[in-house]
């Protein structure tokens, strides 16, 4: 049987909404402009206040459009607009706000999923890779999601001490949802992205299916762009290896590479541009991936960031809330399979710390987030330049490299078994 699955939208003080047709909330039929707001530290629509509300619509034409919904939160893409979205709608109080969930089955999640994180160019074997590892992605979460409240495991991402910070974040931020729509998770803007015939055709071709390895659906990780050779899970998350998560060459028929744990060679690598499914600036290919706002940057497989010691003081001070005072270095402790970095210690005139793991390095280092965290560091007079391969973590499929080999011809079960050695795909309902 088909699963359902809880979506967060957004958090705000008050919300505008507008249902069309007739839903169900508190067994009375409603329709047209909502708004909701929170006083009291309860949730109050229409002079009432509640705990909790439950939208649920009265048939399956029914949907309803959030307004002013934050998308890209964090990133130099961050906007806001108003989204529609079939299901029931969800309002629960959290953290003095209310939030607002959608939940809806998992197909239905999908096709805007894929619509979302892919552009409406995208080829039906990228879409069909896309459908399969989007759909074994949620579900491996939910399922470790019921694994730890089962075992009342406290999952605990986030370790600091005087000398280091270690910090990665990761789905199990959430509570009350089992998955957000933005980038944290899985880009997600219901109907208003189910957008292609096409997207729709590749999530009913390949309905059920998922990839898995010794009897548990994988958790099947993708980013834009790997660099030339992917990361593996336990360098940007929890230290959990998964045999289908490696470092593999993007490129079937490449040497194999060095050892990129090894400073030397990260920078050697880092600073050439080797051959690799990615490494590709065609428009087509780029179009299949990358929506409107994404291609405002085409610098990813190889890229380049200057701040002047003045600019990376502040900067560093403002996004770690650390008072490093000036930045004098910034030292590659550990890196990946792939180059990226895993810690970095950032000396300063006040004090020195050590920062981890990958998104924490990015965010620390950006005003939204660094490409990758696969850079190599240089002192040019008073300017440190960061040089770096890569849009995204690594992790699993390289969305740019899927889609070349898409194009090349390759279908989506060879394109999924290239980036993830080891599994099979399987029907898994």
């Amino acid at each position: 049987m088909q699963p359902s699955v809880h979506v967060g939208i957004m958090a705000e003080r008050e919300i505008r909404f507008h249902l069309y047709k007739t839903f169900l909330v508190e067994g009375v039929k409603t329709t047209g402009d909502q708004f909701v707001q929170v006083k009291n530290n309860k949730i109050q629509w229409f002079g009432d206040s509640y705990d909790e509300l439950r939208f649920v619509p009265g048939d399956a034409v029914c949907s309803f459009e959030l307004k002013d919904v934050t998308i890209g939160i964090g990133f130099h893409w961050e906007r806001k607009e108003n989204q529609s979205f079939s299901g029931a709608l969800k309002l629960v109080l959290e953290g003095g706000k209310i939030r607002a969930i959608n939940e809806v089955r998992v197909e239905d999640y999908l096709k805007s999923v894929i619509s979302s994180e892919m552009s409406a160019k995208a080829s039906l074997p990228l879409l069909k890779a896309h459908a399969v590892i989007s759909r074994s992605w949620l579900l491996a979460q939910i399922e470790k999601t019921r694994e730890l409240k089962s075992e009342n495991i406290e999952y605990n991402s986030f370790i600091e001490t005087e000398e280091e910070r270690i910090r990665w974040y990761d789905r199990e931020d959430h509570t009350l949802f089992d998955v957000c729509a933005d980038d944290h998770c899985q880009r997600y803007q219901g109907i208003t992205r189910t957008s292609t015939a096409l997207a729709v055709q590749a999530v009913e071709e390949t309905e059920g299916e998922v990839i898995s390895s010794e009897g548990k659906i994988c958790d099947a990780r993708f980013s834009k762009c790997c660099g030339g050779v992917t990361e593996e899970f336990e360098a940007c998350w929890e230290p959990v290896h998964y045999s289908y998560l490696v470092a593999l060459r993007d490129d079937k028929n490449a040497a194999p590479h060095s050892d990129l744990r090894v400073e030397a060679h990260a920078r050697e690598w880092i600073l050439s541009r080797p051959t690799a499914f990615c490494n590709n600036s065609e428009k087509k290919i780029l179009e299949q991936v990358l929506n409107n706002y994404d291609q405002e940057t085409a610098d990813f497989y190889r890229w380049e960031v200057r701040y002047t010691t003045e600019e990376i003081s502040a900067l560093v001070n403002r996004r770690s809330g650390i008072d490093f005072g000036t930045i004098l270095e910034l030292i590659p402790v550990q890196r990946g399979a792939s180059g990226r970095l895993i810690r970095l210690k950032i000396v300063g005139s006040n004090r020195t710390k050590t920062i981890g793991k990958e998104l924490e390095i990015r965010r620390i280092l950006s005003e939204s987030h660094l490409y990758s965290s696969a850079f190599v560091v240089d002192k040019e007079d008073d300017t440190f330049v960061l040089r770096g391969a890569g849009w995204g973590h690594g992790v699993g499929l390289c969305q740019i490299g899927a889609a070349v080999m898409g194009e090349q011809g390759s279908p989506y079960n060879e394109i999924l078994l290239h980036y993830y050695p080891g599994s099979e795909i399987k029907r898994w309902y």
